[in-house]
């Protein structure tokens, strides 16, 4: 089963000599067999906060004789078979909830669950592998260890206080706000350092933002500014994101200009 628990066991078997897991890897394919697409998520990054989170992972194949089963395995690394982490489905069962598009074609599915109170490290936010395992009903298969690429992200949170308000026309507006993710290694929200986050405006009656200027955030993810209020409308930060944080935009702040 997937947990990093067991990883360490084996890994500790690996450093006396005796390495039993996970299974070596290496492409290959005997017969007809072929994979047409591979899905994680839905084709999203995965974000996790400080909950549970489950995706499903799905392969359509192909093969003259149908699809019977197919297995994956997620891992983070440069080497399938000494990998940093690796995390196998849900479900142990044979076959896979396949779906059959036909005779010849069918998407096989199992299931993720990556777990922040147990075995989740900030370490682990950023690209992940997907390995595939595939089998037709006439015992053609075929292995990829690293057919796609999925991103593992730490869940954001962006918010916004523009003020005094009511205020006059042409007085100075200060705008705060903080940047936050997830940190995996504590269970809590943590400030997010030094990252740029542009300041926006949208005029009452309107519907699209205009970035006024751009603000790093403090030691503990804070923001804070001032700007010219002159006319009615809504701030917010918005914040592009990274690869092991998602983008986030606060809720607009509304300013009753005077």
């Amino acid at each position: 089963m997937r947990k990093r628990a067991i990883f360490a066991v084996l890994a500790a078997a690996s450093a006396l000599g005796g390495f039993i897991g996970p299974a070596a890897y290496a492409d290959e394919t005997v017969g007809d067999i072929q994979i047409t697409d591979v899905s994680v998520n839905g084709s999203k990054s995965i974000t996790v906060g400080l909950t549970d989170k489950t995706v499903t992972v799905s392969v359509t194949a192909t093969d003259p004789s149908g699809i019977w089963d197919a297995d994956f395995h997620l891992w983070r690394g440069t080497d399938p078979n000494n990998p940093d982490d690796y995390i196998t489905p849900n479900e142990d069962t044979t076959p896979a909830d396949c779906v059959a598009a036909g005779t010849t074609t069918s998407t096989c599915s199992k299931t993720f669950t990556f777990e922040p109170d147990w075995w989740l490290t900030d370490a682990d936010a950023g690209t992940w592998k997907v390995g595939v395992d595939v089998w037709a009903d006439d015992d053609s298969r075929t292995q990829r260890d690293a057919y796609a690429n999925t991103r593992l992200q730490r869940f954001s949170k962006l918010t916004v206080n523009a003020g005094p308000e009511p205020i006059a026309k042409g007085k100075a507006l200060t705008v705060t706000g903080k940047l936050t993710r997830a940190n995996w290694d504590t269970d809590v929200y943590a400030g997010y350092t030094a990252q740029p986050v542009k300041l926006q405006f949208r005029k009452a009656g309107t519907s699209t933002y205009t970035t006024i200027k751009t603000v790093n955030t403090s030691s503990t993810g804070d923001l804070r500014t001032t700007t010219t209020a002159s006319a009615d409308g809504y701030w917010r930060w918005n914040f592009a994101g990274t690869s092991t944080t998602p983008a986030v935009s606060a809720t607009g702040d509304y300013v009753d200009v005077q």
